[in-house]
Formats: structure tokens, C-alpha cells, sequence
């Protein structure tokens, strides 16, 4: 299987489970794919390691009679193309984001994080504070966790020469990570093409391969975002949070819910990481009833409660 081509949507890509049109948009020479689907409120989706926009096809799907869903893919994963000399470290991958967000003019945006997507995306919302109006936060953190051995270990073993090998050599974040990310449902055969195909190459996973080391060594980044945070604290959001996360604890639900000063907390039982492809129907729902009744009261923040799905 080859390396994706800059601009074309590949043949292996299902138009039954991917039915949205493929856009591209050149951005410092990278080729970004993104799909933009629906109108209404705006719905930024992003995605983690190592997933892209195929993640949020049934979100998107469910939600494109209410919202204009926008979800991109980073230089290096999904059907984007990186530009030479790219080192896909997630401040790359923000500082790409908010060009993407000036290109395509995003205004009056709903942010939705997932996994890397959260410090990269609170980056995005940091830098341009005045085309947001709130967050949906899913299984994700936006500070620095050095220190923290739950992370520290995973850092260290999967973003040391052992783990990159396997990352490149046997595409072990697809083939492992993601059928553990998955808890309420099995993916199908198909479902799980999809995320190989992306990824088919050891250097083309040179991209998935670089974010588990970033989890303590982008403390830089993640400091600079987390300094910025009190900005956008005070954004409406809902806390869309996946109990049975291999990854995310009830410790950074609370942290969230302690920074976020109007939030709203929907507790998806016994949902994995990838959350929005594990519940996606749950998640959808969750999204809409949180954003009918942000949007019919801006006067009123949401009410800080917690309730499971």
C-alpha cells in the first residue's frame, strides 16, 4: 500500500463509510485534508494518535442537519501530506491548526478535543479567542503530566527506540491501541482498513511515532498552553468524558471541571478513549442537547452537573 498523494481522495477510501466530500487546502506547504460537511454552528473536530477525521464520521453524520461539521487531519496522518522537514511535533501540528482556522475563516466555533486534539486544539482557541464560543473537552488533558508515572512510563517505553520501532515497523498504536480504545463495540474489519491505510508505511508512521514521546517531552508546549488556559476558562463547555479510558482518569475529568468555570459533564459508561467512534450516537446526542441550550442562552452559562449516558 503507497503513501497518500497529495489532493487526491485514494481509492481504498469507503464512500459508504466516509460519504463526505474530501477538501484539501495547502497550508506553509503542507496538503491538508479536511472534510466540511452540513451548515448551522460550527463544529471544529480533532482528532488524536492515530487517528484523523474518519474518527468523527458518524458524529458528523448525525450532526450535519444541525451543524457545519469541520474536521481536519494533521500533516502526516489521515489523508493530509506533510511538508519536507516537518518534525510533527503537536506544537507544529497547532501552530497548522490555526492557519486552518485564518484559511478557511472560522468564526462563532464550538472546538471539539479528543486525546492530542485537546492541547492542540486549547492552543488554537488560545491564539484566536475571538472565533470560539465554546468547548466540547473528550478524554484529553492540556497541561503538562512529567511526573506523573501513568504517563510518565507510557512516555517512556512507547517514545523510546523500542516503541517508535513498533510504532513504524508493525503500526502497533492502529493495531493495538485503537481496538483497545474501543470498549462498547468491536470495529469492524472495514472500520480498521481504514486506519492502516492511512498509515501504510514505516515512514509514514513516523507521525504516530512521535506523539508518545511528546507526552513529557513537549513540556514546553504543553506549559505554554496550559499558562494560557484562564483565558478561555470561562468559554461554555461540555465535558464529554469516556469512563473506561485505558488513557484519561476521573483525575483529569476533575481537573477539567475544576478549570472550566461554566461546564456542563456527561459521564458515557463503560465508553473507551476514542470516544466519539466508541459512543458516537451517546456523544452526538450529548453535543446537541448541550449546544440548543448554550446557543438559546448565551446570557446563562451552563450548569455545572455530572450525569452518565
Amino acid at each position: 500500500m503507497t503513501e497518500p498523494t497529495p489532493s487526491v481522495r485514494p481509492s481504498w477510501v469507503d464512500d459508504d463509510l466516509f460519504p463526505f466530500q474530501s477538501r484539501f487546502v495547502e497550508l506553509d506547504g503542507h496538503v491538508v485534508h479536511y472534510v466540511d460537511e452540513g451548515s448551522g454552528p460550527t463544529l471544529l473536530m480533532l482528532h488524536g494518535n492515530p487517528t484523523w477525521s474518519f474518527v468523527y464520521r458518524e458524529v458528523i453524520g448525525s450532526l450535519r442537519d444541525r451543524f457545519r461539521c469541520v474536521a481536519l487531519d494533521y500533516p502526516g496522518f489521515g489523508l493530509s501530506v506533510a511538508a519536507p522537514g516537518y518534525s510533527y511535533l503537536p506544537e507544529e501540528h497547532a501552530a497548522v491548526t490555526v492557519r486552518f482556522v485564518d484559511r478557511l475563516e472560522l468564526s462563532d466555533t464550538i472546538i471539539v478535543v479528543q486525546d492530542w486534539g485537546g492541547p492542540i486544539g486549547l492552543h488554537t482557541v488560545e491564539q484566536r479567542p475571538d472565533r470560539f464560543r465554546g468547548l466540547v473537552i473528550a478524554n484529553t488533558w492540556a497541561w503538562p503530566v512529567n511526573g506523573d508515572m501513568h504517563f510518565e512510563v507510557f512516555s517512556h517505553l512507547m517514545g523510546g527506540a523500542l516503541g517508535r520501532q513498533l510504532i513504524k515497523r508493525l503500526n502497533l498504536f492502529v493495531n493495538v491501541m485503537i481496538p483497545a480504545g474501543h470498549r462498547r463495540r468491536k470495529l469492524t474489519s472495514a472500520e480498521m482498513a481504514h486506519y492502516r491505510a492511512a498509515l501504510p508505511t514505516a515512514s509514514r508512521r513516523l507521525a504516530s511515532a512521535v506523539f508518545p514521546r511528546a507526552i513529557t517531552g513537549s513540556r514546553d508546549f504543553l506549559a505554554d498552553v496550559e499558562r494560557g488556559l484562564e483565558t478561555v476558562s470561562g468559554l461554555p463547555a461540555l465535558i464529554a468524558w469516556a469512563d473506561s479510558d485505558i488513557a484519561f482518569r476521573e483525575k483529569e475529568r476533575e481537573r477539567w471541571e475544576e478549570l472550566l468555570s461554566s461546564h456542563e459533564t456527561v459521564i458515557f459508561k463503560g465508553a473507551g478513549h476514542y470516544v466519539q467512534s466508541d459512543a458516537a450516537q451517546d456523544f452526538s446526542a450529548a453535543i446537541r442537547a448541550w449546544a440548543e441550550k448554550t446557543l438559546s442562552s448565551e446570557e446563562s452559562p451552563a450548569p455545572q452537573l455530572t450525569r452518565p449516558t
